[in-house]
């Protein structure tokens, strides 16, 4: 038994007919052979996957909007972010595992956690943290100091814990105590009693020297001490906390910046420089 149809009238502008068949051939909903606008319309009002492509992100803005989404969560900015996220799983196109992890991200923001650490470091509260590593390893850290950075593409939580037992890395032994921690892999905070750690976090000083056209064209950082230049030399003295997002800064700029000191730092950038050379079969040998 054939469905019932009902007939509706339309009053378009000349010309608007064949656009629509245009649309409906590129969406391929035919009437035999020919494009159909009937079609169209009820794949429209039915919300079909090809009437879906018409209102589609490229895959350029779906980047755009998720990147834009996990500033907004990370600076406390929840409603905002979920209303990028809801937009992009509607109509991103999206592969399954990326549409998965987006699902998990606005069902669980990392926004209450960076809430509350705002509001306990405010009020000089220490606070036991349990932490998922990209190991799938449970962490607690006893936290008494803790700050939000940003690093490159994203926002991360630096702190100074008492733990230190399942470092296995001591290249930098003054810079123990302290974790660098993702806030979307943070599972639970809690308050505790005890001493905040007023002088922050710990910090090595490092010397940087500058050359050619980063000279004039570095821009200060925050953590710099000081920034002179010495003759053809452009000299920075600044706080490092962790070495890791230095040394991803040093290597962008290349031949226009040295390490200077202290030589544990120096040594890691070298070390970097030598399995770099590897890589593309150069010879490179560090010097004892």
């Amino acid at each position: 038994m054939s469905r019932k149809k009902e007939t509706i009238t339309l009053s378009i502008p000349s010309g608007t007919k064949e656009q629509l068949e245009e649309i409906a051939r590129k969406l391929r909903i035919f009437w035999g052979k020919s494009p159909s606008v009937s079609g169209l319309l009820v794949a429209i009002a039915q919300q079909t996957p090809e009437a879906r492509k018409l209102f589609s992100l490229t895959p350029e803005q779906a980047t755009a909007l998720q990147q834009a989404s996990r500033i907004l969560i990370d600076t406390g900015y929840i409603g905002e972010a979920q209303t990028l996220l809801n937009l992009l799983l509607e109509h991103g196109n999206l592969e399954i595992p990326l549409q998965q992890a987006l699902i998990r991200l606005v069902n669980q923001p990392s926004d209450p956690w960076r809430i509350q650490i705002d509001q306990l470091s405010q009020r000089n509260q220490p606070f036991k943290i349990l932490y998922g590593n990209t190991q799938e390893q449970n962490l607690a850290f006893t936290v008494r100091y803790a700050e939000i950075s940003s690093e490159e593409k994203g926002f991360y939580l630096n702190i100074w814990c008492e733990e230190t037992a399942d470092i296995q890395n001591t290249y930098f032994p003054e810079l123990i105590h302290n974790r660098c921690l993702r806030l979307d892999r943070i599972q639970s905070i809690e308050a505790i009693n005890g001493q905040w750690r007023h002088e922050g976090l710990d910090y090595l000083k490092v010397y940087l020297h500058l050359y050619k056209g980063l000279i004039k064209a570095y821009e200060a950082k925050t953590n710099d001490i000081s920034n002179e230049v010495i003759g053809e030399v452009r000299q920075v003295v600044r706080r490092v906390s962790n070495p890791f997002w230095l040394v991803r800064e040093v290597l962008r700029y290349g031949d226009e910046c040295e390490i200077v000191s202290p030589e544990n730092v120096r040594s890691l950038i070298k070390q970097k420089l030598i399995t770099l050379c590897q890589h593309y079969d150069l010879t490179c040998e560090l010097n004892p």
